[in-house]
């Protein structure tokens, strides 16, 4: 079986981007950052709203 997406327990809110990081190897923290720069810096980017549809339609751990 291949990975699956899910949230983590390396977490800060709700796991979402740690669950990101864990299945695409990358670091949690710095995923974080870059969710948290994107979300700041775009103003095309609705990040609040993604991170709450994520939150509720990903798996927990």
């Amino acid at each position: 079986m291949g990975r699956k997406l899910k949230r983590s327990n390396n977490r800060l809110l709700a796991g979402v981007c740690g669950g990101i990081a864990e299945y695409l190897g990358w670091d949690p923290s710095l995923t974080r950052l870059a969710y948290l720069l994107l979300t700041i810096l775009s103003a095309g980017f609705p990040g609040g709203l993604i991170y709450l549809i994520l939150w509720i339609i990903m798996p927990e751990y």
